[in-house]
Parts: structure tokens; sequence; C-alpha cells
């Protein structure tokens, strides 16, 4: 279940905003939030999704319609929050764009995406800084591993979690004397809806085939890189600022010999090249 094996009382008072949470990695990091005893206001596009979560959590949760890409929604957003529960201790970057082909996507696609995935974060933290509690206010990024690696697959997707990590160091470094903090959360690959489309629901294919690239042997559950963020926004962080917390098994540990080193390949192609010839 989402939220689950939370440690309550790690954010006892505290309220957060998160966006993107109607669904996937957002919607177990607004349960594990409200787990440890923040109030939350739940945000996304998705309306009947996010009254159902905030509905299912109960007291110390709402639901707001907020579009990462209008303004007026984020400002109605944070007036809310406000008016809700009479604080702001936490904004969580969650909202992301998956419209992407690549280096043949469109300039409509491009600015779509990167609307969501840099632009929309960057006007939520400016827009929020009023009303974070100061000092002791926190953002949390979501990033992803396509942020820091290349790939001959995604375009606007990777350029805008690597923007979103270098937002996280201009608010850490802006903000600091305020008192507050930022931190990128950096997940690799997680089962989540879209890891359960790809592979049919098949969640042990979904370890197998992450298993070479992870030196845990599988891949993330959503719950993992929750407790993350639950640990990002407490207390027990006061000194982390400005930087990556991976969630990713390992995956960023290796290169892209996956650890093995040169044997292991000229190994393996020797048995390939015999196996062809036999």
């Amino acid at each position: 279940m989402a939220g689950e094996g939370m440690t309550l009382g790690d954010l006892d008072g505290k309220v957060a905003l998160v966006t993107g949470a109607t669904r996937s990695i957002g919607e177990f990091i607004a349960r594990g939030l409200h787990a440890a005893g923040a109030k939350v206001l739940i945000t996304g596009i998705e309306d009947e999704a996010g009254a159902r979560i905030a509905a299912s959590l109960g007291d110390g949760a709402a639901y707001r319609r907020l579009d990462v890409e209008e303004d007026g929604d984020i400002e109605r957003g944070l007036a809310e929050v406000q008016a809700l529960f009479g604080r702001l201790d936490i904004i969580v970057n969650c909202a992301c764009s998956y419209l992407d082909h690549g280096l043949a996507t469109a300039r409509a696609d491009w600015l779509k995406s990167l609307n969501v995935n840099i632009v929309g974060p960057a006007m939520l933290v400016q827009k929020a800084v009023p009303y974070l509690t100061k000092p002791g206010g926190v953002i949390v990024n979501i990033g992803s591993v396509s942020g820091k690696f290349g790939s001959s697959s995604r375009g606007p997707y990777a350029c805008g979690k690597a923007a979103l990590m270098h937002l996280t160091r201009l608010a850490a470094a802006s903000l600091a004397p305020q008192g507050l903090r930022s931190v990128t959360v950096t997940p690799a690959w997680t089962w989540s809806p879209p890891m359960e489309e790809m592979t049919g629901n098949d969640r042990g294919l979904a370890d197998r085939a992450g298993a070479d690239l992870h030196p845990l042997g599988r891949v993330g559950r959503m719950e993992e890189v929750a407790n993350v963020v639950v640990f990002a926004c407490s207390d027990k962080a006061s000194w982390v600022n400005g930087s990556e917390l991976a969630v990713d098994g390992g995956y960023s540990i290796l290169g892209p010999d996956q650890g093995r080193g040169p044997r292991y390949w000229c190994d393996l192609r020797s048995s390939e090249t015999e196996t062809r010839g036999a």
C-alpha cells in the first residue's frame, strides 16, 4: 500500500503541497508525507483520482486542481493550502510530461514538455517562497537518472530532468539565507504505471530486465522513493541542501560497462561468436 513503512510523527505539524500527486510516484509521495504526520494538498490535473486519494487519506488531506503550466493555478494552489492548513512547509515538484521523441521531437512538443518539466516547477518555487516557513521550509524536486546520463531515445524529458537538478542548486544557493532548503530526489527504473504498461504488468519481467543495471538486482518501488522524500523533508535532513539523493539501487555508480570490465564483455562477445558458428 502507498505510504506503508513510513515512520509516523517525523513530519507532525508540517504542511506539504505535492504536484503530480494524482497517480504513480506522486501519489505515493503524498501518501508517505501524510503517513509521516504532514497535512497534504494533493494537486494535479486528474480530478477524480485526486479527490479519491484525498478522501482515502481523510483528515489532513485535500485535493485541488493545479496545472503547472498555468501561473493562475499555481497561485490559487498556494493560496488554497494557506487557507486550508494555515502554513506551508514543503513543496514537492513531481508533475512531469513524458512527451518525447528524442531528436525528432517537434518544437511544439519540446516547449510543451519543458513547460511541465522545468518551467512549471521553477514558477512554483518562485511563487511559493513568500508562503514557505522560514527557516525550515523545504523544496524537493523529483529528478531522474535520465537527467544524468546520455540516451539516444530521450530528448525533452531527459533535458527537463537535467535542468530540474540545476533548479535545485539555484534554489539552494538563492534561498539558503532565508533558511530554506532544496533537494533533488533521483529515482532510477521504478515499478510504476509507465513500467507496468511496457511490461504488461509483469513486475518479475521488470526486475529481470533491471537486474543488470541496478546492483541490487531489481527495479525500485514507488514507496522507496517516497521514503527518501519523507526523510528529505524532515528535520533529520536539516543539513542536506542543494544535493541529490539517489534512490536508484546503485544504478548511477555503474559506468557504461555496467561495472563488469572489459574481460566480461570480450568473453561475452566471444561466446556469442562461437554460438553463431556452431
